[in-house]
């Protein structure tokens, strides 16, 4: 440790988002799985997301002994979900829970970080209407609480909702009346640091009012430059992650020591998972940004080989 705080319970881990990989298996331009493994490794992490659902082999075994062979520990996995469409939603939602926590429960991970469907594609279009109706609203309010008891009750696990950009919960507003509609018994929240930047919502406001809702991170940063051109040349998430928007530590926003004090201040043990969008990106590149980002982190305070204390 270089630098002069320590923060014990924050657990520094990393995604293969930050390999450049939004998809499951099968797509030429992301980095194979095992060479994301054998990196992060080597970037000297011991913690690491799934990914998305498929993308390392959807089977617990498989799971198990790649992240055994390269010291690692698997944190969560992701489930996309798109509970403002009704009951039907729900059900798919329930299934794609189910067979995410095949692979996940039976190594230890008790977090399922549920992403929200986005209403633009990749190439930035409108696929969807940006802003939900009253009764679209209360589908998802409701439906969420009832996913998060289905994730407790049927698997012990947490469901932790990730705000994004270009979907239906991302700005503060959004952001507070999901949280004010949902059982804070069973929603907890994934803070993703630049997703949270990115729509212009408060990081640090939403720590300070929502302090036992924060039961999962992913660090971020956002260039503010090509934020801004994204403003006013009305680019969609997509194309602005290939123009870089979201950069590596300590060069975006929101600044970190501050931030990372706050976490540490609701003194409780959280998996901090960097999460760096390069979808395209060369095999080479998200190497030594690993590395940079992990060295950079250090003196901050969080180590990135420590274990989780004792529940």
């Amino acid at each position: 440790m270089t630098g002069d705080v320590d923060y014990p319970k924050l657990h520094l881990g990393t995604a293969p988002d930050s390999w450049g990989v939004w998809n499951p298996s099968g797509d030429p331009l992301q980095t194979p799985w095992r060479r994301y493994l054998d990196e992060v490794a080597e970037a000297g992490y011991r913690y690491s997301e799934l990914g998305p659902f498929g993308y390392v082999p959807a089977d617990a075994e498989v799971v198990r002994e790649e992240y055994s062979r390269r010291n690692l520990t698997l944190t969560g996995g992701t489930v996309f979900v798109a509970l403002h469409k009704g009951k039907a939603a729900l059900a798919k939602a329930k299934a794609d829970v189910d067979a995410e926590m095949a692979v996940i429960g039976p190594n230890g991970a008790r977090h399922l970080v549920i992403l929200p469907e986005g209403y633009t594609d990749f190439d930035g279009n409108l696929v969807a209407s940006p802003t939900l109706t009253a009764d679209e609203w209360t589908s998802l309010l409701t439906g969420m609480s009832e996913l998060g008891r289905y994730v407790t009750d049927e698997h012990g696990a947490v469901l932790v909702f990730h705000t994004h950009a270009d979907s239906h919960v991302g700005t503060q507003e959004e952001i507070e009346r999901f949280l004010d509609g949902t059982d804070p018994d069973t929603v907890q929240l994934c803070l993703d640091t630049g997703h949270v930047a990115y729509c212009g919502a408060d990081n640090l406001k939403l720590i300070r009012d929502y302090p036992s809702r924060i039961q999962y991170v992913h660090l971020k940063q956002v260039d503010r430059a090509i934020r801004q051109r994204a403003i006013d040349e009305q680019l969609g998430f997509a194309p602005a992650v290939r123009l870089g928007v979201m950069t590596e530590p300590p060069l975006g926003e929101p600044e970190m020591p501050s931030l990372l004090a706050a976490l540490a201040a609701l003194d409780r043990d959280l998996h901090c998972i960097v999460e760096q969008d390069m979808y395209p990106c060369e095999f080479e590149a998200p190497l030594p940004i690993a590395r940079r980002t992990r060295e950079y982190f250090a003196t901050c305070g969080l180590g990135a080989g420590r274990a989780l204390a004792s529940r």
